[in-house]
Order: C-alpha cells, then structure tokens, then sequence
C-alpha cells in the first residue's frame, strides 16, 4: 500500500514538474521596475494576456567562444499558444537537412520543385513567377518564408518532407512536446497526412522523384487544449464554447528558442539537437533570416504592404517602425487566433552587443476566437516593441569582460 502510495506521489510530481511555470525573479524584477502604466496592465495579468518571455544573456570568452544565461517569466511547455507560423522555421532547418541526407548527385536547395497532387484537396505548384527562373525551388520557399511568412512556401516543405519524418526527427532532437499536423490551408486530420508527390530537375533533367507518401505518425492527443469562450466554426458560425486547439500545431516557446539558437550556433548544443546542415546551408539560413523585404529583388514585393519590420516584431513593428542600418535580427514569428509570437537574436553593430530574445503574447479582449478582431496593434504589437527596448537599454549599460567579434555576422548581412 505505501509503495503504491509512494509510486502515486512520484507520478503526480512528475506531471507538476512537466507543466511547472519558470520564473526569473530579476526578470520580473526589472521589466516590472521599466515598464510604463501600459505594460504593467499587462505583465499584471499573465492569465488574461498569457504571455511568456525568455530573455538570453550572450557572453564571450576571450577566444570569443559564446555561453548562454536565459532568464524566463511565465514560461511554461503546458499554457498552449497557436505558434501559428513560428513552426516555418524548423521546417526551413529540416527540409534543407532531409537533401543532405538524400545524398543525392545534383540535387540541392536550388534545383526546380515541381509538386503534383495525387489526391483532393491537395493542389500542383510548376512555376513560381516570384524566382528568377520562374520555378519554385527549396532555397526559394525558404527565402519567401522568413521574409514575409509565406503560407504556401510552408505547405510545400511541409509536403516535401511529410509529416511522419517532422515529427519523428524533432522528437529524436529532443523535441517531445512539438507537434506539426498541419499544412496552412483548409484540411482534414486524414488529409494532412497524405503528402504529394514532388519531382526535382535541374533544367530539363529530371534528379529525384518522391512518391505520395502517408504519414504513420501517432500523436498524443491525450490533453486537450481549449481556448476562449466562444468560437466561429469553418463555416463561420458561432459556437459558444471554446475553441479546440488539441490536434493543432503545438511548438512551446523554450523549444523554438533552442531551435534557432542550435542554428546560429551549432557548437552550443549536444549534436542530436543539431540539424545535418552544410556551411553553405547555415550561410544561406542566417542570410534569410535576417534580410528585410526591401533588400530583395527575388521575389521583389510592395513594400507599402510588406514593409521592413512586417516580421520584426520586438522593437520595430509597431506602427511600421524603421530598422536601423545597424541592428539585425535573425528571427521567426508568428501570428494567428490572437497570439503573436517572435523569436529572435539581436545584433547591434554599432554598439557591439547582441543577445536573444523571445517572447508571446494572446490579445483577444473579447475572448472570441476565428472573428479577425484582434488586439494586435492596440496591444500585441506595443508589448513587443517596449519589452524589446527595455532589454536592449539594458544590454546597452552591461558590462562585458570579453565585447563580442561579430565580424560573421557583418559579412553574412552584408554590413
């Protein structure tokens, strides 16, 4: 009777531990010291507003080696929120890693994408007006995802590298909590686990063809997840309960963080949590995330509607805010369902200094879910810009034994 009492408490320690909210209390301390009366509402009520940040201090050794020291507030893998299209970015990272690991003569990130569809609804994609040859390519959809959040860019490397391998390989990384079930366009549970079938050419020259392919993965959907009080249904129809989130994309913040940073420095994670990039893959990666809409010719949008901070959301995005010449940031976010996400990594040439910053917030005052009505630039957008200006003025004042050489950096951004 005491072992099975004994065995109960162990089990229910473990489920708290699971789900247990990290706090810095600096963190806190500091924000809460700075923050304006609009920001203290905020940071006031975690509940309503269900925001979570991580704060990461980047120090150099005199070889210039990095460390990490991350600061948390409200950070929690059990409180869900719709990461939206912050799951681009490891599908970025693994899409590039699944062609190394085909090992295939020819075949790269640049070679012609031509996806067929064996199924309804699934859809055909032969030419991109966007690239400079007018076909779609890996390298293409990868730039289109980080410059502007493309949808369609997702859906096509998530089809290209299928659900079953997504999840099983973030799993294998460490990555438990992570789910990828869906592309970004109306489907079924079922649907989303068929992927097309996709040819790749260089030129006229066909170099690999993948089959249709059926994902076998099985998902825990052993916890629900509900948000809001009431929802409009897929045909816009208002249903007065909450809205299941349960089977949709799920990516906890402090995973997403630890993606990036296994990205810009590999050598600061165990290998296993290491994707199979090349120099030439991590060069273009760092090349994408950072440039702003402005800076490309291909695809070459209309800055009036795809201005530069469209996907800067710490200290720029609201209302339209310019980016220095001087600071970039290397970053994913996400928006949908009235949660805004961005996970970033700050580098300020100017001032020497950069560090990581990553942060959600849920604005969604009338608790009603799928009716576009929003708080994000009342609220959502203002959040981001003040936490990230805070922390910035802070890292300004810090004092470092060894200034980081950020000579890398510069060159890959073209600075």
């Amino acid at each position: 009777m005491l072992r099975i009492i004994f065995l109960f408490v162990m089990m229910i320690t473990a489920m708290s531990a699971q789900t247990q909210t990290r706090n810095s209390p600096w963190l806190k301390k500091y924000l809460h010291q700075h923050a304006s009366p609009f920001l203290q509402g905020i940071l006031q009520q975690p509940d309503s507003f269900r925001y979570q940040l991580i704060y990461t201090q980047i120090n150099r050794d005199k070889n210039n080696k990095p460390s990490f020291k991350h600061f948390y507030l409200n950070v929690d893998k059990g409180r869900y929120f719709n990461p939206a299209s912050t799951v681009k970015m490891p599908l970025a990272f693994l899409a590039l890693e699944k062609l190394n690991n085909l090992h295939i003569e020819g075949l790269n990130s640049y070679s012609d994408m031509l996806t067929d569809s064996a199924r309804p609804p699934q859809t055909a994609v032969t030419g991109d007006l966007t690239a400079k040859n007018g076909k779609p390519s890996i390298a293409h959809y990868i730039k289109k995802i980080f410059l502007v959040s493309d949808n369609d860019a997702y859906n096509r490397l998530y089809e290209f590298i299928g659900q079953q391998t997504i999840n099983e390989r973030l799993q294998q990384m460490g990555y438990n909590t992570m789910q990828i079930t869906r592309r970004f366009v109306r489907m079924t549970e079922e649907e989303n686990k068929y992927t097309n079938p996709i040819s790749f050419y260089n030129g006229q020259q066909l170099i690999y063809q993948q089959p249709e392919a059926y994902s076998q993965f099985k998902f825990d959907f052993s916890k629900p997840r509900f948000i809001g009080n009431a929802h409009y249904d897929r045909d816009d129809k208002l249903v007065n309960s909450p809205m299941d989130f349960t089977t949709h994309n799920n990516a906890p913040l402090a995973d997403l963080q630890q993606i990036l940073q296994s990205v810009l420095f590999p050598g600061s994670v165990k290998k296993s949590q290491r994707f199979n990039l090349t120099t030439a893959d991590y060069q273009f990666l760092y090349r994408s995330m950072s440039m702003l809409p402005s800076e490309s010719d291909y695809p070459k949008y209309d800055t009036t509607e795809f201005f530069d901070s469209y996907t800067k959301f710490f200290f720029f995005r609201d209302k339209k805010s310019p980016v220095p010449d001087h600071i970039r940031s290397f970053n994913k976010t996400g928006w949908s369902y009235g949660f805004l996400t961005d996970i970033c990594y700050i580098v300020d040439f100017k001032n020497n200094i950069e560090f990581m910053l990553s942060g959600n917030i849920y604005t969604n005052k009338d608790g009603v879910l799928n009716d576009d009505k929003y708080e994000y630039n009342e609220t959502g957008y203002p959040f981001f810009k003040e936490v990230g200006e805070i922390i910035y003025n802070y890292e300004l004042n810090r004092k470092r034994k060894h200034p980081p050489i950020l000579d890398d950096w510069k060159k890959v951004t073209g600075k």
